[in-house]
């Protein structure tokens, strides 16, 4: 009966990652039905983190964030969690052997979201790695499948890539974290309101972070390379609509992707991603 059980996990991560992010599925539809179920583990248990500190108001925020971790090292220690995300996380860890110092990261820069933030160059850079980067490595051992030779030389591609998608995503969300959340990502906002000069130069440090990464996702596994560059045109085109929005209106609204635009992308990822 327990294989109903992490059958019903896994769908339920899957549920999570459909629900909160029809880009991210996207990506994750065109990876090889082989490792789906183990990135949609990931992306749910990250999910259900960052919606802790980032939309339960009104609830005790960092008891929650305790309670989490606290479940997730006894699952992994018991080998199972009633809570379905945890469950399938869990297996997806051991499974894959992702190791314990990326979880151990990723959960730092969540407590670091449970207060109002303001990050300095050498604090955003550890936020960052935490937050983003672990998560690129976690689907890293997945993609490589235990392939330490592999893992070592994709590393450091798999984190820019990270960190290129969570500066977009702060640039996306500038007014929300600003207004709402009270964090301040960039450390030059804090002496600045953005504005086209500055913002010019946070692009540059993303576009030098895609560059790494497209070389990194050119020596992909086939079983991942599809999926990976269907994410990584996404949020290359979220950069330059942002690259293209006044500094003024970032603070005013969301840049988003159409569908339609989406499917566009996936269509030219699946033609191209054979020569990249």
């Amino acid at each position: 009966m327990d294989k109903i059980f992490h059958h019903v996990s896994f769908d339920t991560s899957r549920l999570i990652t459909k629900t909160y992010s029809t880009s991210f599925s996207i990506g994750v539809r065109c990876l090889h039905p082989s490792i789906r179920n183990a990135i949609y583990s990931i992306y749910g248990f990250v999910r259900l983190a960052d919606e802790i500190v980032d939309s339960f108001h009104d609830y005790d925020k960092e008891q929650l964030l305790e309670q989490l971790e606290d479940e997730y090292y006894q699952a992994l220690q018991r080998g199972i969690s009633l809570n379905p995300i945890i469950n399938a996380f869990c297996r997806t860890v051991h499974t894959y052997q992702i190791e314990d110092h990326l979880i151990q990261a990723f959960l730092k820069s969540m407590k670091e979201d449970l207060k109002p933030q303001s990050f300095g160059e050498k604090e955003i850079d550890t936020y960052i790695y935490g937050s983003a980067e672990v998560v690129g490595l976690m689907c890293l051992a997945v993609f490589v499948s235990g392939d330490k030779k592999a893992y070592t030389k994709l590393e450091m591609p798999a984190r820019r890539l990270g960190a290129a998608f969570q500066k977009v995503n702060f640039l996306r969300d500038l007014n929300h974290d600003t207004l709402h959340l009270q964090r301040a990502y960039f450390p030059v906002l804090q002496t600045e309101t953005l504005n086209e000069t500055n913002k010019k130069e946070i692009l540059n440090g993303i576009y030098e972070d895609y560059e790494v990464a497209l070389d990194g996702i050119r020596q992909l596994p086939d079983c991942a390379r599809l999926g990976v560059y269907t994410a990584y045109l996404y949020y290359l085109s979220l950069a330059k609509r942002i690259e293209e929005t006044p500094a003024g209106e970032l603070m005013q609204k969301r840049i988003r992707i159409t569908n339609k635009e989406k499917m566009y992308l996936f269509r030219k990822a699946y033609l191209t991603t054979k020569i990249i």
